[in-house]
């Protein structure tokens, strides 16, 4: 197939077909990158209303956009329907304050396709023809509670009668460096609209820092074609197929930005970022370069759309010349999209449900369309660029200020270009399965790419993510990395990357010296974390200083803790086969994961343990600063994590490593009480398998009758983060006469604002730690096999296996995205226009995570990041 030949061809370097691809993000306003306040208040420094006048520092923002892999040269649409007082550049959303849950993007927009190098890609944005309400959006959520829905953008009317454009944007490559662009705009609506349609070239400013004074130029090179050079990229041509008016300005911040009128006579030849809007929107002559050259140039195209008439525009992107740029511009996008076809059918086989195979490459064409090219380096951030104002003092002393060895200036996966366009540590090990389905040479660059110098603090800290890398999220890289190693193997026939194990692995190795030294206070390998991801699971901020004093063991974070050792002893057993040394290593991370198992259920030198006999579930344990302990009765997806620290090995691999078989068993029978604490290691099972994890049968069982009934954390959609025990319930933690804190379950968005309240772990079906159970269940069945069966539902009578237990809920979380008997697609909620529309209904978000007894989509929009889990699900649930 001539889409792996093209992968084949980027992985050994000899054609560079990745070099452009989507890869600007959706907002760069409101980041902490562009944020250069005083006190770090990133959401107002730069505002979306700020952003058509200013020239960013770190990177570039566009809508359905394209740049080369550093960002130098960038394209994107820019739309404008008579109306709005601003040029449609960007996507529209509202701050973290603005929000009645958090930040939101408030506009109807899809990922349709993609290929993984961006051969052909394919994108939907809905145009409102009446004016964008920004105002009506801004007010009507500000009045709105937290008990109370978003107000979106559908519920403005704003769409009523079709009265909108479709707007498809689609790109085809005809070589590495000639991109075909094709925009086709259909007006849904009753009647003939007017509107302008604005293709747009420009650099990345990087002339006025102080560093490079290499200015690039775009000028106008033939009556319909733009010609853009740049010292480092070479020169590309833009070619249009139709007569356009060409406007120029520079890619520089406007005075308008900062309160100063435009001068009706530009006599100093100054053209700022915003000049094409004003000159468009404003009527202002003096806004573009007469001279025709600036850094960032549109191609202005007026049309009157009919109904059933759409308008089509073509342009190529080009290194190479074209005398005839559009004579087989046809020809390359229908073979382009025939190779899309043929690339997905292999992917696809075996899933033959059309409505199935329609989801599954919506959500692969999510996660490539989210690549963003991603540049912060903090040293020079604190400090300033030579030709720009020096920033405030306040700023060495805090945000990421411990962070100086951090710089980023690559293509990472975000988990949503416009809520979270920055990368999340865990976030991002999640992505990479997926994506290792499509690219497993883009997947393994990921999880090497945060083990890097310039990622990876030198204590061997992950940074978390850019609103304060010091965080800690759930420390998953390593079972991602094992992962995404055996998916490549099996695409190799059998042949593993070591090179890319050990490259991970030996990082690896230091990120879990810094959990030893900096999470477990008291050396009792009883582990702390803070939040770990899961922003208000918790009574208390877990992030923050205790209200109580003291601290939180955590049974998460101890039983992340016991995962991670796991996943670097199975990495390490994998190197042993080549490289016996690594047997030492091996058996360092079983001792550790024997200690942190005799943690959890002897701590205290047997006095506690996060294992409550009485309710047969694991809880966090409050330590207050008087030496007492209080279990938090909270029934949580905290007491379902120990879930996941369960590994299987078979007779074959202990045969290939003597070593630390004769090292382990000699450990269990020095210390034969470790020994009890693991599930039958001693006892071969299924197949002479060995079992290592936290739970033997009793516990398991007791944990998964929990786990799943219906009343509890069972839901029609898969595994809730809080069982719904707690919605008659609350837990409630007494602080003193005046003091006290609850949770209680809430099956949608937060009530609270802990985290920014912008998500919600008290309820809701989350994908990741969903797809981390069905993985653990799966395991235990490979050691236990068809005799260990579970009531499911529990109550039902019904038993079944392990496996057959990890298929239904497979089935479950697949489901939200697929037609049920009616027609409708339970993520996409009650909205009638997304269910039943001809133009929306078969278009998929991919949420941030859903609701726990509906299932309707919750919190970004389109996270496809690690919702995009979705893909390796749904064989099993077509099969169910």
């Amino acid at each position: 197939m001539q889409e792996q030949i093209r992968l084949l061809e980027a992985r050994t370097r000899t054609a560079p077909w990745k070099h452009f691809g989507p890869y600007l993000t959706e907002r760069q306003w409101g980041t902490v990158r562009e944020d250069y306040s005083p006190h770090g208040d990133a959401w107002n420094y730069i505002t979306h209303d700020h952003a058509r006048a200013y020239a960013y520092r770190w990177g570039e923002e566009g809508l359905g956009g394209i740049s080369d892999e550093q960002q130098l040269l960038c394209f994107a649409l820019g739309l404008w329907n008579g109306q709005d007082n601003q040029l449609k550049e960007r996507l529209f959303g509202l701050t973290n304050g603005q929000g009645n849950h958090g930040e939101d993007v408030k506009e109807q927009y899809y990922y349709l396709d993609s290929t993984p190098t961006h051969s052909y890609m394919r994108m939907l944005y809905k145009y409102p023809q009446a004016a964008f309400p920004y105002d009506e959006l801004r007010t009507q959520n500000a009045a709105r509670t937290r008990l109370e829905p978003e107000f979106e953008l559908l519920d403005t009317g704003i769409f009523a009668e079709n009265r909108y454009f479709d707007v498809f944007i689609e790109y085809a490559k005809a070589g590495p460096q000639d991109i075909l662009v094709q925009l086709t705009i259909h007006n849904r609506g009753p009647e003939a609209v007017p509107l302008t349609v604005l293709p747009q070239l420009w650099f990345r400013n990087t002339w006025t820092l102080g560093y490079d004074d290499h200015h690039p130029e775009i000028r106008r090179a033939a009556p319909d074609a733009l010609a853009a050079e740049h010292r480092d990229l070479g020169r590309f041509q833009l070619y249009c197929d139709q007569p356009a008016e060409l406007l120029f300005c520079e890619n520089e911040t406007s005075p308008t930005l900062f309160g100063r009128k435009r001068k009706k006579k530009n006599k100093a030849g100054r053209y700022f970022k915003d000049g094409i809007n004003e000159y468009i929107v404003q009527g202002q002559t003096t806004a573009v370069n007469p001279a025709q050259r600036g850094t960032k140039a549109a191609a202005r195209y007026q049309f009157t759309v009919q109904p059933g008439q759409p308008q089509t525009v073509r342009l190529r992107l080009s290194q190479p010349e074209h005398a005839a740029p559009f004579a087989d511009f046809d020809q390359f996008f229908a073979l382009r999209r025939q190779e899309a076809d043929e690339f997905y059918d292999c992917i696809q086989e075996g899933l033959t449900n059309a409505d199935a195979r329609n989801v599954q490459r919506q959500a692969f064409a999510g996660m490539l369309w989210s690549k963003q090219f991603y540049y912060y380096d903090v040293s020079q951030w604190l400090d300033g660029d030579p030709a720009r104002p020096t920033p405030p003092a306040q700023r060495l002393t805090g945000r990421n200020a411990t962070w100086r060895h951090l710089h980023n200036a690559d293509i990472v996966s975000m988990p949503d270009k416009w809520e979270y366009p920055w990368y999340a540590a865990w976030d991002l090990a999640f992505h990479c399965l997926p994506l290792a389905m499509v690219d497993s040479d883009f997947a393994k660059h990921q999880l090497r790419l945060l083990c890097q110098d310039g990622y990876l603090h030198p204590n061997g800290q992950m940074p978390a993510y850019e609103w304060h890398f010091s965080d800690v999220n759930a420390p998953v890289h390593a079972w991602a990395t094992w992962r995404v190693y055996q998916m490549d193997r099996k695409l190799h026939d059998g042949q593993g990357d070591t090179e890319f194990l050990a490259a991970v692995f030996h990082k690896l190795v230091m990120t879990f010296t810094w959990w030893v030294n900096r999470k477990d206070r008291d050396e009792r390998n009883i582990f702390e974390g803070g939040f770990l991801g899961m922003d208000n699971i918790g009574v208390f901020d877990r992030s923050a200083p205790l209200p109580t004093g003291g601290k939180i063991e955590q049974s998460d974070g101890t039983s992340w803790m016991a995962m991670f050792s796991l996943n670097l002893m199975r990495m390490a057993l994998e190197l042993a086969r080549t490289t016996p040394v690594y047997q030492e290593m091996a058996t360092k991370f079983f001792e550790h994961f024997l200690h942190i198992a005799e943690a959890m259920t002897r701590g205290g030198g047997g006095h506690f343990n996060l294992w409550d006999e009485e309710d047969q579930f694991y809880y966090d344990v409050l330590h207050a600063p008087d030496d007492s302990r209080t279990r938090l009765r909270i029934r949580s997806m905290v007491g379902l994590i120990p879930l996941f620290a369960v590994e299987v090995i078979d007779e074959e691999l202990l045969a290939t490593v003597p070593e630390f078989y004769a090292r382990a068993l000699a450990l269990i029978q020095r210390r034969p009480r470790l020994a009890e604490l693991v599930s039958r290691w001693q006892e071969p099972g299924q197949a002479t398998r060995h079992l290592m994890g936290l739970m033997r049968r009793k516990r398991l069982r007791s944990v998964l009758t929990r786990m799943l009934d219906e009343t509890e954390f069972l839901s029609e959609f898969g595994i809730r983060s809080l069982s719904r025990y707690h919605l008659d319930n609350p837990y409630w933690y007494h602080m003193g006469e005046k003091d006290s804190f609850s949770v209680a379950y809430v099956a949608g968005e937060a009530e609270s604002d802990m985290f920014g309240g912008n998500s919600n772990w008290r309820g809701p079906v989350w994908f990741p730690v969903n797809y981390l159970i069905i993985e653990s269940l799966q395991r235990y069945h490979t050691y236990y096999g068809d005799a260990f069966t579970v009531e499911y539902p529990t109550g039902s009578g019904q038993l079944h296996t392990l496996a057959q237990v990890a298929d239904a809920l497979s089935a479950r979380l697949a489901r939200l995205f697929l037609k049920d008997e009616n027609g409708r697609r339970p993520a996409l909620g009650t909205t009638e226009i997304h269910q039943t529309d001809e133009h929306f209904r078969d278009h998929l978000l991919f949420h941030e995570y859903f609701h726990g007894d509906d299932g309707h989509g919750l919190g970004a929009s389109h996270q496809t990041g690690w919702t995009g889990l979705v893909v390796r699900l749904l064989h099993k649930a077509e099969a169910k």
